[in-house]
């Protein structure tokens, strides 16, 4: 027997105003400069047929992937309709990619430095950004390129970065310093860097933004994988693994006592595990886990782990999570699946429960956990979680009075529209169960489903979601004058407009 939910059109109280850019994304550096980036998984590793064995070593899972091309028709349509947002364009390939926009190193990379980001491709970046209407956060290079371990890191490049955006009309409108810093092995900082070091620098960072770009949004730390009791990282940090090269890590909290500048917004990065391509690393939750409380209870998990230290080193600010995703190592073999739409929605209503801020979805179109196909640039299951999520949910959060479970994750906004009444998201991440929910009042129905779990074309009431290429933004209707008693399919995430 499935649960059973009873919504309400009026009286539901008000917990608070968000951040419109709630949900924003991830563009890698890797993608704009090309460079290496995580192997797709094959159709029946994606259809759950074939299993997935890791390779010797990383490096074996990885491949070169040419530059994207931003300006391409798809990318632009289904990006811009998703805004407005933030854009972050960073990843590990940020800290040793060299700022070539004078055209000096013929497309080498300097001694130091593993990539060449050209003026042409940062003229892409621009024009994307301007054209989807968005917001541009970045990191900087830190690497032996730019300095050694002992000596501060050099603000040139960044000025250099800095300037050109503004001058070509977009401006950079936050930074964060280095990706993923308390990892440093595997990050590509300075040889010997260490977290007095990373305070060093990070606090020069800081007051140069300051005192030259005030304008700016300064973000940190930037952080990831810390031992969270309840999460896969926390088992791993219990084995032997602990003690190799892959587990050479700092906490938060002893980064930052290194650090004296405190940012503007709090930021970490917030994977739900590691792929089955690090499963040699860190163990990977299986198929079978990724609908399951557990599981979806990790973005609660990790949030108040890091509001007590957002609390403390960021005193009245928001929280930036500016990597998500279904698991690091470029996501699970079902993160281009309809599974993932559960997972996506559940994130956000949770989040915004708890804090104020944004979440930089990883990525736009690459790997496994992309909104759209790495190879076609349309559309996955999430896209369209998002999407109506963009369309359909308001600012204004309110509290359903309905407790988080199995087959009943709910959550309520104003309605996009600015219309009394309210817009809920209803998450069944049942794997068998249906639940009924009992409607107040007529309602507009959004149903979002698939033919099986795996499937990786999603259902809108019943019928495929497809986007044709060059036929402008998406037009999405739902079924009108719902009313009664309504049944929410298992795996399924239904949005209903009421008032």
């Amino acid at each position: 027997m499935g649960e059973k939910i009873t919504l309400k059109s009026t009286g539901l109280a008000k917990i608070r105003d968000i951040n419109p850019l709630l949900v924003s994304y991830n563009i890698e550096f890797a993608e704009v400069t090309g460079g290496t980036f995580w192997k797709a998984y094959t159709p029946e590793q994606v259809a759950g047929t074939e299993e997935f064995v890791p390779g010797e070593t990383m490096a074996s899972m990885m491949q070169i992937y040419p530059p994207v091309n931003l300006a391409e028709a798809n990318i632009l349509t289904l990006a811009k309709a998703m805004g407005p947002c933030y854009i972050r364009v960073s990843g590990t390939w940020s800290t040793t990619t060299y700022m070539d926009l004078k055209g000096e190193t013929g497309g080498t990379p300097p001694a130091g430095y593993r990539a060449v980001l050209t003026r042409e491709q940062w003229d892409g970046v621009l024009d994307f950004v301007r054209a989807v209407g968005g917001k541009l956060l970045i990191t900087v290079s830190n690497c032996e390129g730019d300095h050694s371990a002992h000596e501060p890191w050099p603000t040139d490049k960044a000025t250099e970065l800095l300037d050109y955006s503004a001058a070509y009309g977009v401006p950079i409108s936050a930074v964060e310093f280095t990706n993923e810093p308390n990892g440093y092995n595997m990050t590509g900082t300075p040889k010997g860097y260490t977290q007095a070091d990373f305070g060093r620098d990070q606090d020069i960072f800081f007051r140069f933004i300051r005192e030259n770009y005030p304008d700016i949004t300064v973000v940190g730390p930037s952080v990831a994988f810390d031992d969270i009791p309840g999460t896969k990282f926390h088992e791993a940090a219990q084995t032997e693994l602990a003690q190799t090269e892959h587990f050479q890590l700092y906490s938060t909290a002893s980064l930052l006592a290194a650090c004296k500048e405190k940012a503007d917004v709090f930021s970490y990065h917030c994977y739900y595990g590691i792929s089955q391509r690090g499963g040699k690393i860190v163990a990977p939750w299986k198929a079978e886990d990724a609908l399951t409380e557990k599981y979806l209870d990790l973005v609660e998990t990790n949030l108040r782990y890091y509001i007590p230290l957002r609390d403390q080193y960021v005193p009245g600010g928001e929280i930036w999570v500016t990597e998500t995703g279904d698991a690091g190592g470029g996501g699970h073999t079902w993160a281009c699946t309809c599974m993932e739409m559960v997972r996506t929605a559940d994130e956000i209503g949770r989040f915004v429960k708890l804090t104020d801020g944004i979440l930089f979805h990883n990525t736009l179109a690459s790997s496994t956990y992309g909104y759209l196909d790495h190879a076609t640039h349309l559309p996955r299951p999430s896209y369209w979680v998002v999407y109506l999520w963009k369309q359909l949910m308001g600012d204004t959060v309110f509290e359903t009075g309905e407790p988080i479970r199995e087959g009943a994750h709910v959550f309520a906004h104003s309605r996009k529209d600015g219309k009394p009444g309210y817009a809920y998201a209803v998450v069944n991440n049942s794997p068998s169960e249906a639940t009924v929910v009992t409607l107040p009042a007529e309602a507009v129905v959004y149903q979002l489903t698939g033919e099986s779990k795996r499937a990786t074309t999603a259902l809108l009431n019943g019928k495929p979601l497809t986007y044709e290429p060059g036929s402008g933004e998406p037009m999405i209707v739902g079924r009108e004058a719902a009313t009664g008693e309504l049944e929410l399919p298992p795996v399924s995430v239904t949005y209903l407009v009421i008032g």
